[in-house]
């Protein structure tokens, strides 16, 4: 079978005859002035609706251009104002970035300051170990620096870890809650003696770590006293705030105490870190 052809003449053709037929009708009706005739008659019917037609037409069309340059004027701001916002947002954030790293900075000022004696350089952290915690990490920091294995870091407000092994450009530490890790210590308001010792389970349940062996006689050591590195810590220089009491309780043999402390360094999110260049001398083992 063969298909009907479907001819469809285009709207702008047909606005174009209808516009010719009518300026004819009009010149029509114009030129020969018959007046109350059959054709003025008939030009009465037919162009009067057709007019109107071709007005409502026009003023669509107008309508409709004049919506479409406002859409387009809508776009254009819209666009402006987007790439103002982006502009804005990317600046909003360098200034958010530059007061974080100004904080870190003025903490580790702080820190240096609290411990004037030593002499220190700054690291940055630039890798870790898998986990939650940086319980052994890497630095930029190496021998070029003076970094040597056996010396103390700091951060934050108190004791990271120990350095335990380097390399010309880097250090590698092992932090404070590392579970291999144990620190001499001593309770700063009683100097009563106690052992830190390294827990990731605890800190991931509590974000603590353990203390044990401390020798309270006297009954003054409380929850929420300072923990410091003691005297006879064979590798951490002394006076060092390890943490704070959190949780403390006598043990099965009457004769010590054991708890938890929880550490004065933020441990989750370690950006910067100062290691100080000089290492404990002698001691007794930890």
């Amino acid at each position: 079978m063969k298909r009907k052809s479907k001819f469809k003449l285009p709207s702008k053709y047909m606005l174009i005859i209808l516009t010719v037929l009518c300026g004819i009708l009009v010149y029509v009706s114009f030129t020969m002035n018959l007046s109350g005739g059959p054709l003025n008659t008939v030009a009465g019917y037919v162009f009067i609706p057709m007019q109107k037609g071709i007005n409502y037409v026009g003023l669509w069309i107008s309508d409709k251009t004049d919506n479409l340059k406002d859409l387009k004027d809508v776009m254009e701001e819209n666009a402006s104002l987007k790439a103002q916002v982006d502009d804005l947002t990317s600046e909003l954030n360098t200034i958010k970035l530059e007061q974080y790293e100004l904080n870190n900075l003025r903490e580790l000022l702080k820190l240096d300051q609290k411990y004037p004696s030593y002499e220190k350089v700054a690291a940055n952290v630039i890798g870790k170990d898998a986990g939650n915690w940086f319980s052994i990490f890497t630095i930029d920091k190496g021998t070029k620096d003076g970094v040597e294995i056996d010396m103390n870091v700091i951060a934050g407000s108190g004791l990271v870890g120990i350095v335990t092994d380097v390399g010309p450009n880097y250090a590698k530490v092992r932090s404070i809650i590392d579970d291999v890790s144990k620190v001499s210590s001593m309770v700063l308001t009683t100097s009563d003696r106690c052992i830190v010792n390294g827990d990731l389970q605890q800190m991931n349940s509590s974000q603590n770590i353990l203390l044990t062996d401390l020798k309270d006689s006297d009954d003054k050591v409380a929850v929420g006293d300072p923990v410091v590195t003691s005297n006879i810590s064979d590798k951490y220089l002394q006076g060092i705030l390890v943490g704070y009491i959190n949780t403390l309780g006598t043990d099965s043999n009457n004769l010590t105490k054991s708890g938890t402390v929880t550490p004065a360094v933020d441990f989750e999110h370690l950006e910067e870190v100062l290691v100080i260049l000089e290492k404990k001398e002698s001691g007794e083992e930890e």
